[in-house]
């Protein structure tokens, strides 16, 4: 069987290099990649990516084998029908590996048609390490990398203002643009590099902070011998990603001509500020994550799809959303329930097995962070308890129990945590005062949550009915009696 490469498919084009992108992995192949390969077709981008590998192990060898090319499937819920498409990715041009071929990587630094740099090196990746130096082939670090790039590039292009690039990390770490400029900026110093490069980097280079959303399998590796079967070629870089994607790009908006992905159609939003889809992906997509997992399993169920559309589950789910998370968000109402039907859609996906234990992890914290802020606005503006957050929050100390009905289970947390708990169900004797103690102790946990929950006027009220009515009468009948209320 063929190999995929351009010798042996038949739909080639060429186009400008105009993107370099630091990292050949999953994710930027199935969404920056893919990106462009539907600007180019739907929106005349006329541009192609090459790939700068970041680490001295990686895949650019094998890129540059198959061309460029390689297999993207989406698979998940598309307007409400389960999709499952795929496609020949034809944007990127080739792929450089800096540790073997430096002269290439400080070449494409004076390439005058570049206009964008993205990057995902890990959350890990965008750091300081102040052991780079500028004659180093390459740097250690990604910054260091880019700094140099960038140098090369001032003085190739003799510091010309139309020949800085946009730079869009998509780290997954808050403010990824500027701490990533922050670093550049740093190395700068360290290097003494002349003023009149960082007033270049200042002035023309455009540093965006970003937020990407989409997931990324990968691989398909159990089930390669049949999508190779169905393809008629073989593909070692085949990569699967869901249907849905969203990329917030915190910059001008005159980016928007040079990056016509909004006119491709695709779900890319150029805005002044990203706080608040930052903050709406947070509360609404990881925050059902967290609110629902506690709830589904002690019900006695396992994935979220089949809690998503459990009758009961599902419901619960959805009304928490309509009714106490998303009054909580300061964004258009119809913008934050079209949001919340997507996430929604995405639970459903029939191609992914998300495990309900698989999203436990570390729940002190992530109820901390995505459901918490929802709760305590809620109060703040209708000074009402939500009782399907607050129901949430006592099914999550019923979880660290460890048990369900006669099942044990291992909770997945720090150890901090973990034996705050054992602890303090441990200690409980079976008697109505000594929940009541349970449930004041777990609230008053300052290092869970920062404060005294008991002073939240009520909360520990429901809280603790909540508690007594998942241990008296089970889940399934504690539910249904929140939901009657």
């Amino acid at each position: 069987m063929q190999s995929l490469n351009r010798n042996t498919w038949s739909h080639n084009a060429t186009y400008q290099e105009k993107v370099v992108q630091f990292g050949e992995g999953n994710f930027l192949r199935a969404f920056v990649d893919w990106m462009v390969d539907v600007m180019n077709r739907e929106a005349g981008f006329n541009g192609s990516v090459v790939v700068v590998q970041p680490l001295a192990q990686g895949l650019v060898d094998k890129l540059n084998e198959q061309d460029g090319l390689y297999t993207l499937f989406l698979q998940g819920m598309k307007d409400r029908v389960a999709v499952k498409e795929h496609s020949v990715i034809n944007s990127v041009s080739r792929g450089i590996n800096p540790y073997t071929d430096h002269s290439a990587y400080m070449a494409l630094a004076s390439s005058p048609e570049l206009r964008f740099v993205v990057s995902n090196t890990t959350e890990a990746g965008i750091t300081y390490d102040p052991n780079d130096k500028l004659e180093d082939q390459p740097q250690n670090s990604f910054p260091g990398k880019l700094t140099a790039f960038l140098y090369q590039r001032y003085l190739e292009l003799q510091g010309h203002e139309d020949k800085g690039l946009i730079i869009i990390p998509c780290e997954l770490i808050d403010h990824n643009g500027d701490k990533l400029k922050k670093i550049v900026l740093q190395y700068s110093t360290l290097w003494n590099l002349e003023q009149e490069f960082v007033d270049w980097v200042e002035k023309c280079n455009t540093f965006c902070s970003s937020l990407v959303d989409r997931i990324v399998p990968g691989y398909p590796k159990d089930s390669i011998a049949e999508i190779t079967e169905e393809l008629g070629y073989e593909d070692g870089l085949v990569v699967v990603g869901e249907q849905f994607h969203l990329w917030v790009i915190e910059g001008p908006q005159w980016i928007k001509g040079e990056f016509p992905a909004e006119a491709a159609g695709l779900n890319v939003l150029i805005v002044d500020d990203m706080a608040p889809y930052r903050t709406r992906k947070v509360r609404i997509l990881n925050g059902a994550h967290t609110g629902m997992m506690p709830v589904a399993y002690l019900y006695g169920l396992n994935t979220v799809g089949e809690s998503i559309d459990h009758e009961v589950v599902g419901k619960y789910v959805r009304e928490m959303l309509e009714q106490e998370i998303i009054p909580t968000l300061d964004l258009p109402r119809e913008e934050l329930e079209s949001f919340a039907e997507a996430v929604i859609e995405r639970f459903r996906n029939p191609f992914v097995q998300h495990y309900l234990m698989s999203i436990s992890l570390n729940s002190i914290s992530k109820f901390k962070t995505r459901n918490l802020p929802s709760l305590l606005e809620y109060v703040n503006r209708t000074s009402e308890i939500p009782s399907k957050l607050a129901f949430s929050l006592a099914a999550l100390m019923m979880f660290y129990q460890g048990k369900r009905g006669e099942e044990t289970y291992q909770v997945s947390d720090d150890a901090p945590n973990l034996e705050f708990y054992q602890a303090l169900w441990g200690s409980w004797d079976g008697s109505m005062i000594g929940l009541e103690q349970v449930v004041m102790s777990a609230l008053g946990n300052k290092a869970h949550w920062d404060t005294d929950l008991n002073i939240v006027p009520g909360l520990s009220h429901s809280v603790l009915k909540y508690v007594v009515n998942i241990n008296q009468l089970g889940m399934e009948e504690a539910l249904q009696l929140l939901m009657q209320e």
